[in-house]
């Protein structure tokens, strides 16, 4: 019987927070919020234009990652939730480098990924986010066209994802092994890999972003039953449009920026000191009210409410 969608948010945190313990050294981490802010002494100009999106954004880190990723989760119907899930975004970093790997396969068993339709496997390697997908993997009854297959989605081509192949293909046969299934390695090994040509990213930093939106699109529109006849369905080069996508890079952002100032704030306030001491007054005013108000941060730049919203630029 597969687990609630509730218990599957619980292992997800948990086996996230232990594979970060394990992989720390691949995370990205985000500046403070705080440390970006002006402080008094250091020159500013303020400006009336909002800051545009820029090829010089980091990417996202694991921990914003995984934070939206369950926030998006949460927003599926529950019908899918029973019939999809998604592992952690290290797991198939801790297993490719030999870290963990009885573990990651314990975490793995207990999402009980051979009872549902689709399985999302986010995968962070050499500093870049590509999408793995199990298909079918829970098909009782597999047959020509409905049968076990793996998707591989990437953004950025020019990378060889194909060079994945021998690690997922280890990554596989692992998994069927943990759960002691009947299939025989040679079957496993034939198991179709395919990489669609996807829509592709414009610079080197927005990798995080299309994974997300992948998933996110992919459980909007897969078919109830994925087919081999059908393939490769909608996931082809003209999927979404570029303006789509954008407004889901928003999204992101604020929800990171969001986020920044919720952990920092906690920080300060353990620390026994005050969130707004050294800020200035527009800074001050800014953190004071982003809980009732959408604060827009980066590396960068600080919303400074007023009628014309206007932005402080940090020299």
């Amino acid at each position: 019987m597969a687990a609630s969608p509730g218990e599957n948010r619980v292992i997800t945190r948990s086996h996230t927070r232990k594979a970060k313990e394990q992989l720390n050294n691949t995370e990205d981490r985000l500046s403070s919020f705080f440390y970006s802010l002006p402080r008094y002494g250091r020159s500013q100009k303020l400006r009336n234009s909002r800051p545009s999106h820029s090829n010089d954004e980091k990417k996202l880190d694991t921990n914003m990652f995984e934070s939206y990723l369950e926030d998006l989760w949460n927003s599926i119907s529950e019908e899918k939730r029973s019939s999809y899930t998604y592992l952690d975004c290290l797991w198939f970093s801790l297993h490719k480098k030999g870290l963990a790997k009885e573990n990651v396969l314990k975490w793995i068993k207990k999402k009980q990924i051979f009872s549902r339709k689709y399985v999302f496997i986010p995968i962070v390697c050499w500093r870049h986010w590509s999408l793995l997908i199990f298909c079918n993997f829970g098909e009782k009854r597999p047959s020509n066209t409905k049968r076990p297959c793996m998707l591989l989605l990437d953004s950025l081509q020019q990378a060889d994802p194909g060079k994945l192949e021998p690690d997922i293909r280890r990554f596989v046969l692992d998994i069927y092994g943990a759960e002691a299934r009947k299939e025989k390695e040679a079957v496993i090994s034939k198991i179709p890999l395919f990489i669609p040509k996807v829509p592709q990213q414009r610079n080197g930093e927005e990798c995080g972003i299309f994974v997300l939106y992948f998933i996110y699109l992919f459980v909007q529109n897969a078919p109830t039953s994925f087919s081999l006849d059908g393939y490769p369905y909608f996931l082809k080069e003209d999927w979404f449009a570029p303006d789509d996508l954008e407004s889901f890079r928003k999204k992101i952002h604020s929800f990171e920026c969001s986020k920044n100032i919720e952990s920092d704030t906690r920080q300060q306030r353990h620390l026994g000191g005050s969130d707004l001491y050294g800020l200035t007054p527009e800074c001050r005013e800014a953190v004071s009210s982003s809980e009732s108000q959408n604060v827009v941060t980066k590396k960068e730049w600080a919303l400074v409410p007023g009628s014309n919203g206007m932005i402080v630029d940090i020299q």
